[in-house]
Order: structure tokens, then sequence, then C-alpha cells
């Protein structure tokens, strides 16, 4: 998906051709319907612009996440929030419901950084990608990879520097012997390195 600008005509052809095989979207994350399946939740601002820019901000969203998720009573089991993209693992059983309501969420959390910053029309989010957990090492490896997510993007050393994770309530009800098992377990190495690929 980030390599679609550097990438030929040619090459830009080929996927788009692929895309409608498949039958997804031409230019639009595909969100399969399988019920029930828990789902790493990636929505990201457009061109990776940090438009929650601020501690309050990050945290003012992260609050509408997960009142969002909550009222529609889903299962959410880790999450992270940074300045310009958030990171879900969710259990969906309506995909189509799903991404329906994010984009709600996104609009109205859109209008609102708009009108703080006098930037009214502005792009805010670009929708949403999803992918299904295959297994429970493929759970617990993306369960690490969200709460390293600040780490891998430079914004803290540690884990638990981060105010805007689910690292936190792990901390509080599993404890840290739990986490370090867990990351020992199932280490990330290269997890979504080749995502836009």
């Amino acid at each position: 998906m980030y390599d679609f600008r550097r990438w030929t005509e040619e090459q830009r052809q080929q996927v788009v051709t692929t895309r409608i095989h498949r039958g997804y979207p031409w230019h639009s994350p595909p969100h399969v319907e399988v019920p029930g399946c828990f789902r790493i939740v990636t929505g990201v601002c457009f061109q990776h612009a940090h438009h929650l820019s601020s501690s309050a901000r990050i945290e003012w969203f992260e609050q509408e996440l997960l009142n969002h998720i909550r009222n529609q009573d889903l299962e959410c089991t880790a999450w992270v929030v940074l300045s310009n993209h958030y990171h879900l693992l969710v259990k969906i059983t309506d995909m189509k419901a799903f991404v329906r309501l994010q984009g709600q969420l996104h609009g109205r959390t859109a209008y609102a950084m708009n009108s703080e910053d006098e930037t009214r029309g502005r792009q805010v989010w670009y929708r949403c990608q999803d992918r299904c957990m295959r297994n429970e090492r493929h759970y617990y490896t993306t369960l690490n990879y969200i709460h390293n997510n600040p780490v891998k993007h430079g914004y803290v050393k540690l884990w638990g520097e981060w105010p805007f994770s689910s690292f936190h309530w792990y901390l509080q009800t599993k404890g840290r012997d739990w986490l370090a098992d867990v990351w020992r377990s199932y280490p990330i190495r290269n997890y979504g390195d080749s995502w836009d690929v």
C-alpha cells in the first residue's frame, strides 16, 4: 500500500488487475467476512500525517476509540494509539458493519480535530485495514507487535513508557512475568515489515 506511489504504471496496473480478479476493491483494503475472527485492525492518518499531535489529543482519541468499540459490544484484547495511526486486536462478527461504524468514528473525530485546528474539510483518516488471526501464535505475536509499536516507531524505549496502549492493563491484570513469557514465546521478528507489498 505505501509503495504504490513509487511503483511504475505497469506495476500499479498489475496490482489492480490482481485485486479485481480476487474480487477485492480496486484501491482500498479488502475486508473479508470471517465471522467471529480476531483481527488486527489498523487505522492510519491520511498520508501518515501526525494529526494526533499532542498527548492530550492522543488520549482523547484513545477514549473515543475504546468507547466506540465498547458501544459495539466487541471484544477488544489489545490496542495502541500513536500520533498518526492506531492498532486494535478485536473480535469482529460482522465486518461490513464494523467498517461502516469505523468510518463514522473517523468522520466524527476528523470533524472535531479539524474544528479545533481550523482546517475544515481536511482529510484526516485513510480508511482502515485488517488481518485475521490464523492461530494462537499469530494472535500472541500480534499482541506483542501492538505493545511494541511505540518502541518500533521510536516514541519510547520501553513499552511501559507509552501510556496509550493496553500494555498497562496487561501489566496490572496479568503481571510482568506473564508479559515477559508471552514476549519470549511469541517473538515479533519481522512482523508487519512487508504489509505494503
